[in-house]
């Protein structure tokens, strides 16, 4: 994977995606959301990924949209751009394995966004957080007024997206946002030990756990219910379920194909 803003390093099955755009404080542009585009696509097929934690280079996580790409965008350039922000987040939210965002600073209009999109949030004690679109006469449009109602409910939501305030990663965890907020120093070291622990554990059913979670909102409790059931029941013919749980008789660790 050779990208010009995009660093990977892979290391036994954890993988860390840094966005390299620091001189913009990782801004996101259409360069950065085809790069990430791109990535997410070889990530899907990439066998070895159990866990991908998503930080930004230096001082920001991603400090929102590029304003200097969309000051002369017409209405449509607009929604085309709103678009693709959409597209790759979401291809990022369904990717199957667990994907961890690393808040190392500012994480503000599409850098928030694209952190509602991962399954898990760590942030930084000096993180920034905030929704401002409605400050330029804008609104969230990389999918905030979506996901951020799911992750803080109504109210909350309301308050972040029409104030345009921003806030602080201890004030947006109150709020319901995010896993863990840690210490600068620890922000990687503590992310990084719960990707191993989820890398212990038996690749498919954290996958299938994962798509059932994301089961789309026109489905009926029983719909769900019986889904997980179905996926319960297919996971008994699997080598991972057989292995869980003799492992589990004989008081050892299990040997997933992951590992």
């Amino acid at each position: 994977m050779n990208f010009q803003y995009l660093q990977f390093e892979l290391s036994s099955t954890i993988g860390v995606l840094t966005i390299d755009r620091r001189r913009s404080l990782n801004a996101l542009n259409s360069e950065v959301l085809g790069e990430l585009e791109s990535f997410a696509k070889q990530a899907e097929e990439k066998k070895e990924l159990s866990v991908l934690i998503i930080t930004g280079a230096g001082k920001s996580f991603i400090a929102g949209a590029d304003i200097k790409e969309m000051v002369d965008f017409n209405q449509k350039q607009a929604e085309a751009f709103s678009k693709k922000g959409q597209k790759v987040f979401s291809l990022i939210e369904s990717l199957p394995f667990p994907v961890i965002a690393a808040v190392n600073g500012f994480a503000l209009g599409g850098g928030l966004e694209l952190a509602l999109a991962c399954d898990i949030l760590f942030m930084s004690e000096k993180a920034k957080v905030g929704l401002p679109e409605v400050t330029l006469g804008l609104l969230p449009a990389f999918g905030g007024t979506q996901r951020l109602t799911r992750a803080v409910g109504v109210y909350k939501a309301k308050e972040m997206i029409f104030s345009g305030n921003i806030y602080s990663s201890k004030e947006v965890f109150e709020m319901g946002l995010g896993n863990e907020v840690v210490a600068p120093s620890e922000l990687m070291t503590a992310t990084l030990l719960l990707a191993e622990d989820i890398k212990q554990r038996g690749p498919l059913g954290v996958a299938k756990s994962k798509k059932l979670i994301h089961t789309e909102d026109n489905f009926t409790l029983q719909d769900r219910l019986q889904k997980e059931a179905e996926e319960f029941g297919k996971l008994f013919n699997s080598h991972e379920a057989k292995e869980g749980m003799q492992a589990f008789l004989e008081k050892r660790k299990p040997k997933f194909n992951n590992m």
